[in-house]
């Protein structure tokens, strides 16, 4: 299956096959990154991500020791994060048909961050 989307401009797109999981994070990395206080990614090998559009690679801000956030240079949207190791964690709202069933959290990081608010409407919510 290739999966595809970019951001808000269309300057920064992707295909991408082969991921490998979803998973969503409540992090304070990932909620100034992406805007939320919960974002959910796909992760793909690096080697299964193709960066199809006119802005190529995604521009990128060095976050941890490991990692680098990706966003759009044009637009700002947030793309995902690229990893030292082979990995890339793509948001899951960047994907053009992004309702699938993959795309579900298999696990949550930093389950201590969600929001009291959360917690509160889903109380039995796994994620």
């Amino acid at each position: 299956m290739k999966l595809s989307g970019g951001c808000l401009c269309g300057f920064i797109s992707f295909t991408a096959v082969n991921p490998s999981s979803s998973h969503s994070c409540s992090c304070g990395i990932c909620q100034k990154h992406s805007g939320c206080q919960t974002a959910v990614w796909l992760e793909f090998h690096s080697d299964d991500v193709e960066w199809t559009g006119e802005g190529g690679v995604p521009s990128l801000f060095r976050s941890s020791a490991s990692s680098s956030r990706a966003f759009c240079g044009r637009c700002g949207t947030s793309v995902g994060a690229i990893d030292d190791s082979p990995v890339i964690a793509l948001l899951s709202g960047i994907f053009d048909h992004n309702e699938q069933a993959l795309f579900s959290p298999q696990s949550h990081s930093f389950e201590d961050m969600k929001p009291e608010w959360w917690r509160k409407i889903m109380p039995d919510a796994a994620v």
